[in-house]
């Protein structure tokens, strides 16, 4: 997996690469370097914004996303496995290989404390908060050691990967993380399975860390309401939310509501055409309405028919036509985009977020020929394309 944290490891990457692949003279390697956005004076220092070289896609996984624990992750309906099983299938296509795409990396205490309070990280030391979080109880019994070990650093390494794909998308114009997307946590409170306010983090640390980068957008089309990152940004202009959700599960969460400036409430049972119908319009709408420096998409999958806990029924051609809309809405304004894969909790669910993923590429939507976003070198982009080097709850999440 591509690993680096260094300038020069970077820019000796960038050279070879284009060495290699376009013998061409010095004068020419000189300015074929990608111009990105400043990084802006920060209080902490951090290993999540380390520089990747440009031969990986803005991909981001880790093997540790996954969750095995003596057969206790099946005690909730969510797949703790599902993040695997989607690059497996994007191996099988010889889309992803081990050296192309980003190692996520565990976000730090300092890191997460860029949002949440002492207090709150303090509670998830015992196990019965974890329990409760999860919605795992046979975990109040265990040592919060291995709780931490085997629960929470999983995840933690997920909100790692979202923090650096926000980073990469602004970089690359597009990043997916194959985990993420907890958006039941808020700074001082988890619940649905989600421990940590990745959302909220990633578009935390680019507002203080990234110039230029002041306004973000988040899509959220998982089933249920995102009410972790609407508590979060309840008072703060610089954010956009835009929710889609069936208005009659959980959270229902009303003092959240108050934060969305989009929201979208479907009955039981909601289908593809009045679903794609309204995540179209109120796309458009959104992003009409106020320009982002930046989309978050929480692009849950537990909107899929059949799902226990979703309630709507969406087919899986209905999913994949749902995430072409946003990222087509997003490359035609040229806004980068950053989409968490959240909630989805049948069997068939991780078949279906490789589907989409494929979808986007061979809808040039995403991969190298998608690179000429804000912040990128089309220079460096047609250069790296003509290379070929990337080829072709029992609540929610």
């Amino acid at each position: 997996m591509c690993v680096c944290g260094s300038e020069e490891c970077v820019d000796g990457t960038l050279m070879s690469t284009l060495e290699a692949f376009l013998h061409q003279d010095l004068h020419v390697l000189s300015v074929a370097v990608v111009e990105l956005p400043m990084e802006a004076e920060s209080s902490h220092h951090t290993d999540l914004y380390a520089r990747i070289p440009l031969t990986c896609l803005p991909i981001v996984y880790h093997p540790d996303y996954n969750i095995t624990f003596m057969g206790l992750e099946k005690l909730h309906p969510f797949d703790a496995g599902k993040w695997g099983k989607v690059i497996h299938f994007l191996k099988e296509e010889q889309f992803l290989t081990d050296e192309n795409m980003v190692e996520a990396r565990e976000a730090s205490e300092e890191d997460l404390l860029v949002v949440h309070t002492k207090r709150y990280l303090n509670k998830l030391k015992w196990s019965m908060v974890v329990a409760n979080i999860t919605e795992i109880p046979p975990l109040i019994f265990l040592p919060n050691f291995l709780v931490q070990r085997r629960v929470l650093r999983p995840l933690r390494t997920q909100t790692g990967g979202t923090i650096m794909a926000g980073k990469l998308a602004i970089d690359r114009g597009w990043a997916v993380n194959v985990g993420g997307g907890f958006h039941h946590c808020s700074s001082d409170r988890g619940g649905g399975f989600c421990a940590y306010a990745d959302i909220t983090l990633a578009i935390k640390f680019l507002f203080e860390r990234v110039e230029g980068i002041s306004r973000a957008t988040i899509i959220d089309l998982d089933a249920h309401q995102g009410n972790g990152h609407e508590r979060d940004f309840l008072d703060d202009k610089r954010v956009f939310i835009m929710d889609v959700y069936n208005r009659y599960i959980y959270p229902e969460d009303n003092f959240a509501k108050k934060a969305i400036k989009r929201k979208v409430e479907l009955d039981w049972g909601t289908e593809d055409s009045e679903y794609l119908q309204k995540v179209e319009l109120h796309t458009e709408g959104s992003l009409n309405e106020v320009r982002p420096d930046i989309i978050v998409y929480n692009a849950g999958t537990d909107v899929l028919d059949g799902d226990p806990l979703g309630g709507l029924s969406i087919s899986p051609q209905g999913i994949v036509k749902r995430d072409e809309i946003v990222f087509r809405a997003a490359r035609r304004r040229g806004i980068p985009i950053l989409m968490v894969t959240s909630g989805g909790y049948q069997k068939r669910t991780a078949r279906i977020i490789a589907d989409s993923i494929l979808n986007l590429h061979r809808e040039a939507l995403i991969g190298p020929e998608a690179l000429e976003g804000e912040g990128s070198s089309s220079m460096v982009t047609s250069m790296l394309s003509s290379s070929g080097s990337t080829g072709s709850t029992s609540t929610a999440v």
